[in-house]
C-alpha cells in the first residue's frame, strides 16, 4: 500500500469509525487495514486513533491529521480532475451558519446537485471562527467585514442590517423615534468571537456611523439564540433583514429607528489560497454567486 493509499485508509477509518467497515469500502482484510494504520504511526511517530472493541475514533493529533488528509486527497482529486477534463467530484465542505443555509442555499440546492452529480456536499453551521485548511473545509461564508488573513475572499453582496425589539418590550421601554431617545434603553447582547465583549450597536445618521453601547442583562454568542432573546423582550437586537423578516411580517417584532439603520454587512465566501483552481470549489463559488446575485438580500 503506497502512502496516498494509506491516507486515504485512515480517512475512512475516521468517517466510518471502524477498521472493518473501512477495510470492506476498500476491499481490503481488516488486518491489512490494521497494519498500514499502525505503519502510518510509526512513520509519524503520533498515536492517531483510539481504539476499543466497539468503536475507533481519532486523537486530538489523529484529529488534527485528519483534517489535513481530507484537504490533500481533495487537491490530488482536483488537480486529477483538470487533466481529465471531467466534471467535478468528490466532497466538499462548506461552513456558513444555519439560517442563511436554510434561507438561500437549501431552496436553490436540489438544482444544483442535479447539475453536478459527482459532488457530495458537507454543511457545517456555525457562527464561530473556524481554521479551514486545519479543519479541511473548503469554504466559509461570513458576514461582516473579513479579518486579514491568508484566505482568499470572493464578495458576495451586502446584507441590510435592521434594528428590531418585540412589541413587549417596546411597550415597557417606549419605542425611540431618535438616536437620543435610546437612553435607558436595554440590548440583546452579542459576543465578539474575537474579543468576547458584547458589541456595541452601530447607527447611521447622514453620513455618520454611531456605535451605541447598552445593558445587556443577557448575552449570547450565537445569532439564533440572540435572536430567540430578541423575540422574549430583553432588548433591543441588531441583525441581517432577512433574520427577522418572518417575525416582523408576523409582528412578533418591530423595526424601530428605520431612518438610522445601520451600514449594510458584507457578505463574503472565504477559501485557502491554492483551491481556487479547485473544479468543486469553482463551481460552488459560481453558483453560491448568482444565488446571492438573485435573492436581493
Amino acid at each position: 500500500m503506497d502512502h496516498l493509499d494509506a491516507l486515504r485508509l485512515f480517512v475512512r477509518v475516521v468517517e466510518r469509525g471502524s477498521f472493518t467497515a473501512a477495510a470492506a469500502d476498500l476491499g481490503l482484510s481488516r488486518s491489512t487495514a490494521t497494519e498500514a494504520v499502525r505503519r502510518l504511526e510509526t512513520r509519524l511517530g503520533a498515536r492517531l486513533l483510539e481504539r476499543t472493541t466497539r468503536h475507533v475514533s481519532s486523537t486530538p493529533d489523529g484529529h488534527a491529521f485528519y483534517a489535513r488528509c481530507v484537504a490533500i486527497l481533495a487537491d490530488m482529486e482536483d488537480a486529477e480532475a483538470v487533466l481529465r477534463d471531467a466534471d467535478p467530484r468528490g466532497r466538499l465542505r462548506i461552513d456558513a451558519s444555519p439560517l442563511l443555509t436554510r434561507t438561500f442555499l437549501l431552496p436553490r440546492l436540489p438544482a444544483f446537485t442535479l447539475r453536478y452529480p459527482r459532488l457530495d456536499i458537507q454543511f457545517g453551521q456555525s457562527d464561530r471562527l473556524v481554521d479551514l485548511v486545519r479543519e479541511g473545509i473548503d469554504c466559509a461564508i461570513r458576514a461582516g467585514e473579513p479579518a486579514d488573513s491568508d484566505l482568499l475572499i470572493r464578495p458576495l453582496g451586502r446584507l441590510v442590517e435592521i434594528t428590531v425589539a418585540s412589541p413587549a418590550y417596546l411597550d415597557r421601554f417606549g419605542t425611540p423615534a431618535r438616536l437620543d431617545d435610546l437612553d435607558g434603553h436595554q440590548v440583546v447582547g452579542f459576543l465578539s468571537s474575537r474579543t468576547g465583549e458584547v458589541m456595541p450597536l452601530e447607527f447611521t445618521d447622514g453620513e455618520r456611523v454611531i456605535e451605541v453601547q447598552l445593558k445587556a442583562r443577557v448575552s449570547a454568542n450565537n445569532s439564533d439564540t440572540a435572536g430567540e432573546l430578541a423575540l422574549l423582550g430583553f432588548g433591543l437586537a441588531q441583525a441581517p433583514r432577512y433574520r427577522f423578516a418572518d417575525d416582523i411580517a408576523a409582528g412578533r417584532l418591530v423595526e424601530v429607528l428605520p431612518a438610522h439603520r445601520p451600514l449594510p454587512m458584507p457578505l463574503s465566501a472565504l477559501y485557502p489560497r491554492g483551491r481556487q483552481f479547485a473544479p468543486r470549489l469553482r463551481v460552488f463559488l459560481d453558483w453560491v454567486s448568482a444565488t446571492f446575485a438573485a435573492s436581493g438580500l
